[in-house]
């Protein structure tokens, strides 16, 4: 945002606040009238006259305050004019919010509801906003009818280019026509500006926490999810414009270690001058384990040797160095395959830090002992207690969280923090986010904290998913059977005869590692979803398959036009979408809610909207080509005629499932 812009919402916002305080004053003078006549008769003409001009203050306040959020949150000139399409529905409801407002004086703070309409005859959105307050007025004694409130919202709702009319339907819902005109101008700045994400008032700081693999353990199908997700939360938010820390927490640091370092020098005494040929680091694990459990003398080797790991012995802190590198370049391999873009900080970076933060704490007066430990509440004895630091000192998960929180939100100095782990752990967040709360390090006013939960991945049988022998699914060999099968699938379909070797060899990836990601999202992330590979194959129904396949198709009706991007960008100059036939309308609507998907998802954090406005768009794709030519050709296969309009209109649709796509993490190809 511009200084200029900036002062400008800060004058409105200024002026605003002084008006707030003058009638918060005159509030307080009201009410104090009001109690003083309160042994008048309930009918008492003066009481009235206090409480009619009580309630038109309060409706006042309530006004200018909604102004100056709306003053302040809402995006610069200068961002909504280089911003492309626009949110429909956010502006539906800043003109209705302000025509119920002025509509409906004596009721503070109205709802303003605007859904999407579920029926064509319904108009395109509704305005729900009479029946609410109807039920309102009756609380309060007052009979009006939800039609009569309708009325009086659409007689204050202003001209506007984006509406074609209104109507009022049924108990007193307000029918919501968007106008074509509009339409058309909203979808052609995808060709003059590109597709550009709805505008927003400020580019946040954002940090996601996700995938967080343990040191010397393969990454497993428990670890999907949360690296699914966790990446195309981080793509959608960078698309917006945040600036984006894409944070790994290892699990690096912890007694587990001893063993480990004490294993390794046993086996590979020499490991400080020639680094360890591990090939296999969880049969190392395995083993190191298996001696840790039946072996005194090696357990007490093993606690003396993370004693000394954490007192940062060079030799042990080079044994610990060594155990790391070889999982980190296990677990770049997955990355590099998945195409996750992720910065490692495991435990051991906040070591320091929760010196720090335990004395903080303690200094404050929010620790208590029990029983040897140290531990934090969130409210005295209410609720499940943070261990702090356990009876022998240690640290443990609550205290590395409490460092890292504090790491996050004053050193980073981040707006946003987004903790993505199942939903089994939702509890532990629940309370470090209040404990932090407690202690002065977040601030609501400042921060949004998110625990983004999910739910496990389950087996055909739909139990926990596991190999048959019933060993936790290796991540390496899921991606594995995953590219075996997407080949056997192009194979079927005898794509390998006209693919170059190439191009098979994207399309195998670009459907294997798409297939098992959008199945993961286009699942609800807060329930269990079965793991099938025979049903994200599936070329029918909302799979990824099928999407990558309409998006081919889609590419292909330029292609076959012998139209180039160039001549494109050119044709975008000259004609405009066409939006003329009730297919291509109904299409056309469907990709100018594009940016509301995406704003959606920001509050909710919940992928699965974008896998269905995705399939939305493909099906109702082919309901528009089954209907309208954009190519035509004679008996002998040459074209007669190409309608400019509707290629654009393909166009934007292929950008915008293009733009779906890449925020979901997936590679769509050309050929297939």
């Amino acid at each position: 945002m511009g200084d200029n812009s900036i002062l400008e919402h800060a004058k409105e916002a200024d002026i605003a606040e002084k008006e707030i305080k003058y009638l918060k004053e005159q509030l307080v003078l009201l009410n104090k009238a009001i109690a003083e006549k309160s042994s008048a008769p309930l009918e008492s003409p003066e009481v009235t006259v206090l409480n009619t001009e009580n309630i038109k203050l309060k409706h006042r306040l309530s006004i200018l305050n909604r102004a100056i959020v709306a003053e302040t949150s809402k995006p610069s000139k200068k961002q909504t004019e280089s911003a492309g399409m626009m949110s429909i529905q956010d502006n539906l409801y800043e003109i209705f919010q302000q025509a119920i407002t002025e509509a409906i004086i004596d009721i503070t703070d109205p709802p303003i509801v605007i859904t999407l309409a579920n029926n064509v005859k319904f108009g395109d959105y509704q305005c729900n906003s009479a029946m609410p307050i109807a039920n309102i007025y009756k609380q309060l004694g007052k009979k009006v009818a939800p039609r009569d409130i309708a009325t009086k919202i659409i007689e204050k709702v202003p001209t506007n280019p984006m509406i074609e009319k209104l109507e009022i339907a049924g108990a007193g819902f307000i029918n919501i026509f968007i106008s074509r005109t509009y339409g058309m101008q909203n979808l052609n700045t995808i060709f003059e500006k590109g597709l550009q994400p709805p505008p927003i008032n400020k580019k946040l700081r954002v940090l996601v926490d996700f995938s967080s693999p343990n040191i010397a353990k393969e990454m497993h199908v428990g670890h999907l999810r949360s690296t699914i997700i966790g990446d195309s939360i981080s793509r959608l938010l960078e698309y917006f414009g945040h600036d984006v820390l894409r944070i790994n927490h290892l699990g690096d640091w912890g007694t587990q270690f001893g063993m480990l370092i004490a294993h390794l020098q046993d086996q590979f005494p020499n490991y400080l001058t020639q680094s360890p040929p591990i090939a296999d680091l969880q049969a190392f694990y395995k083993e190191s384990k298996a001696r840790f459990d039946s072996d005194a003398e090696f357990k007490k080797r093993a606690y003396a040797c993370v004693v000394k790991l954490q007192a940062f012995e060079p030799d042990y802190y080079k044994a610990w160095q060594l155990i790391c590198d070889v999982s980190r370049k296990e677990f770049q391999k997955i990355y590099d395959r998945m195409d996750i873009k992720i910065t490692e900080r495991g435990e051991s970076f906040y070591q320091d830090r929760m010196d720090k933060i335990v004395k903080e704490l303690e200094d404050n007066g929010f620790l208590e002992l029990d029983e040897g430990r140290k531990i934090m509440w969130v409210e005295q004895n209410v609720g499940i207690p943070l261990t702090i630091t356990k009876s022998d000192g240690g640290y443990t998960y609550d205290t590395s969280d409490m460092a890292a929180i504090k790491q996050r939100l004053v050193e980073e100095k981040c707006d946003w923090v987004i903790y993505v782990t199942d939903s089994g752990q939702a509890t532990h967040f629940d309370i470090i986010f209040k404990c932090a709360k407690r202690a002065g390090i977040v601030d609501y006013q400042k921060h949004r904290l998110d625990h983004v939960g999910f739910g496990v991945v389950l087996g055909e049988d739909k139990k926990k998913f596991k190999t048959r022998s019933g060993d936790t699914v290796r991540l390496i060999e899921l991606l594995d059977e995953g590219l075996k099968r997407a080949l056997d699938k192009l194979k079927e379909k005898e794509r390998d005869k006209v693919l170059t070797e190439d191009e098979l060899k994207l399309a195998q990836e670009s459907i294997a590692y798409g297939c098992i990601k959008y199945a993961d999202l286009s699942h609800n992330r807060n329930q269990e979803y079965v793991f099938s590979f025979d049903k994200m194959l599936e070329d029918k129904g909302n799979t990824a398959v099928y999407l990558l396949y309409a998006y081919t198709r889609i590419r292909s009706i330029a292609r076959n036009a012998n139209y180039t991007p160039e001549k494109i960008v050119n044709i975008a100059k000259i004609f405009s979408v066409s939006l003329e036939h009730e297919k291509e309308w109904k299409l056309g609507k469907v990709l100018l809610r594009f940016p509301d998907v995406l704003l959606k998802i920001t509050k909710d954090l919940c992928l699965h909207h974008l896998c269905e406005y995705l399939y939305e768009i493909a099906t109702t794709f082919t309901e528009f080509y089954d209907s309208c030519y954009c190519i035509e050709k004679d008996s002998s296969g040459d074209i007669i005629k190409v309608n400019n309009g509707r290629i654009l209109l393909a166009e934007a649709t292929a950008l915008i499932m293009h733009k779906c796509f890449d925020i979901l993490g997936l590679k769509p190809v050309s050929r297939m």
